[in-house]
């Protein structure tokens, strides 16, 4: 039979428990049955079932024992809950009744019961101590079921606002383990935020005064000791570092937002961060200014050092500037030009130096200045980038360029300039990209944005009247280079050649020699010019082209066999005028062409060529020039044709 605990439940029979046990032994019976009595297996039975009662009942005192435990335990524990209770309640009553005697004494006469008022003042202030001390033990034990009751009791005790920051502080122990005081913070004002509300009947007062703390103490002086250190040492890191810390204290502004700070938490951070970078702030645009200043002309001179070059004072009204302005405006020989050996003095390195830096500077300026303020420190900014990149770079190598521009008789002259045309154009694109996209949103509702514009203006004006300036002269040149070649490679004899039956019918070397040195002009136009610039420079310089070549062919005078070679030489000339692209220059061409008919057309045949269609609507004298220039002019008496 097994032997467990039920068996021995109420009531219990001694004998009759023995007596089940051996009617269930075999052999054990007392009145026999189908075995015969066994004492033996009996007796070896009953020592077995003696040991499991033994077992049984170490099991059950051993439970036994450990109930007893748990419940003097839970007595001890229940003990001390109603002391606490008892004694948190002592603490209640004895915080009311000195509350209200303190009340009370403050309406007593001094001098009839200064000893009592002393001595109420004395327990109000020892009890109030005693509470703080409570109230701190219980923050650092993590208790904030006592915690919240003992800032009830102090709520009415002048001590509570002492209460408030003894707990502010006890948060911040531990609190600043990274190299991150902003993460630092925002993690800390995360954990206390859900803890305020537990322990604070107004935890939106206790966590502000918590932010305030920790604005005007830990930020603060962690903003002073990484401000200070570069103020006066190095500017670019100092601005640098105000942008950096400014900026990750309103990110830490904004997170904190999301808090209960009170009715208008959005005035109350914005005041806090005043605080603490208002003196830096007041400042910030004149220090911006001078870095500027200082870096701008720094890179420029780290330029033209690297060319080895000594920048010429422009516009200084010396004798020298005034025969290079005259020259520079004319056509008039005062001179050699520069030679600056095919430098544009323009660097895409320094441009893209200056405007990244005045980037950044934007980007400083919109973040540091207060906003009615931002107009006028983004102007001045803009101003210094006019001064440094379109005065001191660009105008300064449109002025050399001017300068190295030959003269129109220069002979194999190399034209530099529409290099420099070319490097200008690309760099006031950057230039004005930067003003749309980072300039503009400053202050484009602000009246500042038409000064912008106007000076914007003045400055693209000044650029062009310099480009237009070299443009033409570089057209000049180009022409009179033209004029050379013509001048020594086109020969009398070319159009009234001595043998007329022994002519090749080609273009002449003149003509081939200027076609070439045309084309290779116009790619390089092409090159350097964009847009709408292209066709207007394409079709003035085509112009010319087309005048010098009308005034060159009525140099000569042209036999039968002469005057098809000029027709030749013209068809080479138009094919030369398609690559212009300009219809214009190419119908010049045809007309010129049409013209060159005219000195090798049949006497009776020209009335009929004069009347046709490209002709009919020039002057006759026009004609009548070119039909003097056949040498069968006056024996053929072709002149009547015209009277």
């Amino acid at each position: 039979m097994a032997t467990t605990a039920h068996l021995f439940e109420e009531p219990f029979d001694a004998d009759e428990y023995i007596e089940r046990l051996a009617w269930r032994t075999p052999g054990g019976g007392s009145k026999g049955g189908a075995e015969a009595f066994d004492p033996k297996r009996l007796l070896e039975e009953f020592q077995n079932h003696i040991e499991e009662l033994k077992q049984l009942d170490e099991k059950i005192q051993r439970k036994v024992e450990k109930l007893e435990h748990q419940c003097h335990r839970e007595a001890k524990e229940f003990a001390h809950k109603v002391q606490d209770l008892q004694r948190s309640n002592q603490i209640k009553e004895a915080a009311d009744i000195i509350q209200k005697l303190h009340l009370i004494a403050q309406e007593l006469p001094f001098d009839r019961f200064a000893d009592v008022k002393a001595k109420i003042a004395s327990k109000y202030h020892d009890l109030e101590r005693q509470l703080i001390q409570e109230f701190t033990a219980a923050q650092r034990r993590g208790e904030i079921g006592r915690m919240r009751e003992v800032a009830a009791v102090l709520l009415h005790f002048k001590g509570y606002a002492h209460c408030v920051d003894v707990y502010i502080k006890q948060c911040q122990e531990g609190a600043y383990v990274r190299n991150d005081v902003f993460e630092d913070t925002a993690v800390l004002c995360q954990r206390v935020n859900k803890q305020v509300g537990e322990v604070f009947s107004s935890p939106e007062t206790v966590m502000a005064k918590l932010i305030q703390n920790i604005f005007e103490n830990k930020l603060q002086a962690h903003v002073k000791e990484k401000l200070d250190e570069t103020r006066h040492s190095d500017v670019e890191q100092y601005l640098k570092n105000l942008y950096d810390l400014y900026t990750r204290t309103t990110g830490l502004a904004t997170k904190l937002t999301e808090f209960n700070l009170g009715s208008d938490k959005h005035t109350f951070l914005s005041k806090l961060i005043k605080s603490i970078f208002s003196s830096y702030l007041e400042s910030y645009i004149d220090m911006e200014r001078e870095y500027l200043r200082t870096r701008g002309a720094m890179i420029l001179q780290r330029y033209y050092d690297s060319k080895n070059h000594q920048k010429r004072p422009v516009g200084a009204g010396s004798i020298q500037d005034l025969k290079e302005r005259i020259r520079q405006r004319t056509n008039l020989p005062l001179g050699p030009s520069i030679d600056t050996h095919g430098e544009t003095f323009l660097s895409p390195e320094l441009v893209v130096n200056l405007l990244q830096e005045t980037r950044h500077a934007f980007e400083r300026c919109h973040r540091l200045s207060d906003p009615s303020d931002l107009p006028k420190n983004a102007f001045s900014i803009f101003l210094l980038l006019v001064d440094h990149l379109c005065v001191e770079h660009i105008d300064y190598a449109l002025e050399i360029g001017l300068s190295a521009i030959p003269s129109p008789d220069a002979k194999n002259a190399n034209l530099y300039f529409l290099d420099v045309v070319q490097q200008a154009n690309s760099i006031f694109h950057l230039f004005d990209k930067q003003f749309n996209d980072q300039l503009m949103p400053l202050i484009s509702s602000s009246p500042k944005l038409a000064e912008c514009l106007h000076k914007k203006k003045e400055v693209i004006e000044q650029m062009e009247v310099k480009l237009d300036t070299g443009i033409d002269r570089t057209l000049n040149c180009m022409v009179g280079q033209m004029k050379h070649i013509l001048a020594t490679e086109q020969k009398k004899t070319d159009f009234r050649p001595e043998d007329e039956n022994n002519v090749m019918i080609q273009y002449t070397t003149a003509c081939s020699k200027v076609c070439a040195y045309v084309s290779r002009q116009v790619e390089h136009v092409r090159k350097s010019m964009d847009g709408k610039n292209v066709d207007t420079v394409l079709t003035e310089l085509g112009i010319r082209f087309h005048r010098l070549i009308h005034e060159h062919l009525q140099q000569y005078s042209y036999s039968s066999m002469g005057g098809m070679l000029a027709i030749c030489d013209v068809a080479e000339y138009r094919r030369c005028a398609k690559d212009f692209r300009v219809p214009l220059v190419l119908q010049l061409f045809d007309t010129l062409h049409a013209l060159c008919n005219l000195l090798v057309v049949a006497p009776d045949n020209l009335k009929q060529v004069c009347s046709g269609e490209q002709l009919t609507n020039l002057d006759r004298n026009l004609l009548h020039a070119f039909v003097q220039l056949r040498v069968d002019y006056r024996s053929a008496r072709l002149g009547r044709h015209f009277s």
